[in-house]
Parts: structure tokens; sequence; C-alpha cells
């Protein structure tokens, strides 16, 4: 363990996978595969939606929002992650350290709201089909994916702030392979009362409403896909959500796991307690946008045209 003398820390020590050396080649090479294929999938995602005007609608700008921001997260995370995998000890400036610790967190807590928003979109398109062009219009998609946006950087600002005015004068050493902002608050050397409780009002408003938001939009949309008289329509119509629930479910799964209940300093589990949670937080940080395009693309028809659409223009443009 190391110890700060200084009653001002200058930077951080990322534990990783210090104790585990035998596990940190494959999972670097793991890791950084799995970065490549969240790049190049959200990007072609992105990309396609961008190019094909049938995709202009705002079930699929919604979409392009979440392949940006999951690109915007690993990209604050995944460099980290990795060098604190090579590393036996990994020093981060404080400084370096909350800023990755802001824009991890800012970008979770859009993808809260904006999974509530995508769930709001589908509510309207199948339960009022007909006036779905009228309620979801650009005036009113733009601005909710906007203050989705807006909160998630301004919440990730609030907590990154109370975090900063804590003391840390008993160790700088963070069991993590990041700046995750509960890692940093059991290192701190004063009360936490007021980052738990900022914490549960941010659990309340990022985590607890989009949620119930969600149930709820789903309970109506299948309340309405029952009301369906034909078998080949209600497939249809499940279809345009499967995919978006599935993204939910794997989403809240972990984030629930890790953030829904916030720690106080005196609460520190077993060994064995940390490293579980640790990779569960990896296999959020970086499993979950490597999956989103894939589930997103992988049954959608539109998006898979779209795809060929593109080759094949540019396959022609380089014959000639």
């Amino acid at each position: 363990m190391e110890r700060t003398n200084d009653s001002i820390l200058t930077d951080f020590v990322l534990v990783g996978l210090s104790a585990h050396p035998k596990l940190q080649t494959v999972f670097f090479v793991l890791v950084l595969w799995m970065y490549l294929m969240i790049l190049l999938g959200n990007g072609i995602l992105i990309l396609v939606i961008i190019y094909d005007s049938h995709l202009h609608t705002p079930m699929y700008f919604f979409l392009c929002n979440l392949s940006f921001l999951d690109i915007c997260y690993t990209s604050s995370s995944v460099p980290l992650i990795l060098a604190s995998i090579l590393t036996v000890r990994k020093r981060v400036s404080f400084s370096g350290c909350m800023v990755q610790m802001f824009l991890s967190f800012a970008m979770a807590a859009t993808e809260c709201l904006l999974l509530g928003m995508m769930a709001l979109d589908r509510y309207v398109a199948i339960c009022y089909p007909l006036r779905y062009p009228a309620i979801m219009s650009k005036g009113a998609y733009v601005p909710m994916a906007a203050g989705s946006w807006v909160f998630g950087l301004v919440d990730s600002m609030v907590q990154t702030s109370l975090t900063m005015q804590l003391p840390f004068c008993a160790n700088n050493v963070i069991n993590h392979f990041v700046c995750e902002i509960l890692a940093i608050l059991k290192l701190a050397c004063a009360d936490i009362s007021i980052n738990v409780i900022s914490m549960a009002g941010s659990n309340l408003i990022g985590l607890v409403i989009p949620l119930l938001v969600i149930f709820i939009s789903y309970i109506f949309i299948a309340a309405t896909i029952l009301r369906i008289p034909f078998t080949e329509g209600k497939r249809k119509a499940f279809s345009t959500c499967s995919a978006h629930l599935t993204v939910v479910i794997i989403f809240y799964g972990t984030i629930f796991f890790l953030y829904a209940k916030p720690k106080s300093k005196s609460s520190v589990g077993t060994d064995n307690q940390e490293i579980i949670e640790d990779f569960i937080s990896l296999f959020y940080g970086v499993m979950t946008p490597m999956l989103n395009p894939l589930i997103y693309s992988l049954r959608n028809k539109d998006v898979k045209a779209a795809v060929k659409k593109m080759l094949g223009r540019k396959n022609f443009s380089d014959g000639i």
C-alpha cells in the first residue's frame, strides 16, 4: 500500500490486474479486440444511418446517438484499462483521473436517459402509429436526445466536483482498472455522506425514473401487441422493440449492480467481492458497447439493406 504524506494528492495508482499476472496478457488482447470491434461496429452504424435517407427517422436518430455515445464512453476509459493491465501499477495524475471519471460518468448517465427516450419512441410508434410522425417530429426527438446529453454532463459535473473536494490523505491506490467513482470514494479520509446522498439523487433521476418509463412503456406496448389479430403482425411489432429491450436488460442489469446502492466509506467488501465488481464493471464498460451495434443490426432488415446499398455503390464507384 502506497501512502501519501502530503495533504494535497497529486496522483492515483491503478491496481488493475497486478494481483493476477497470468490474466494480464489474455485480458489485454481481449479488451483491445473488443475496443476495435466497438469502433468498427458503431462507426459503421453511424455512417450507414447518416448515409441512407430512409434511416433518417427518430428511432435511428436515437440509435446514432447511442453509437456515438458508446464510442465516446469506451474511448474515455479503454486506453486507461489497457495501460493498467500492462503495467503492475499505473500512475494517473489527479486531474487526469478526474477528467476520465467525469467523461465515463457523463456517458453512462446520458445512456440511461437515452434508453428511456428510445422506449418512449417505440411506445408512440406502436401504440399511436397514425399519429407517430406528428408526435415524434424533429422538434420533439432532437430536444429529447439533447436533454439526455445535457443531463449526463451536468450530473457528472456535480458528482465530480463533490469528489474533487474530498481529502485523500490515507492512500492513493485505486483497486480498479480505471478511475471509477465508487472506488475513489472508498479512499476518502472524510465523511462522504453528501456524496452518497448526491449519488442516491442521481440514481433516482438517471436510473430509476428512466427504468420506470421503460417499464410502463413496455406494458402499454405489450397490451397493444396482444390486441393485434394476426400472428405476423404481432411478430413484426415485437421485432421493432426486441433489440431495444435486449440492450436495456444488459445495460441495467450491470449498472444497477454497480451504482444502484452507493456504499459508504466504511463498507468494504472482501477481496473476492471487489474482484467480481471490477470484472462486472469491465463487462459493462466494454462488452455492452460492443454488443449494441450487433443487437440493433443483426435482425434489422433496414440496416442490412442500407449496408449492402452503401457497399454496392462504393464498389460500383471503385469499378468506374
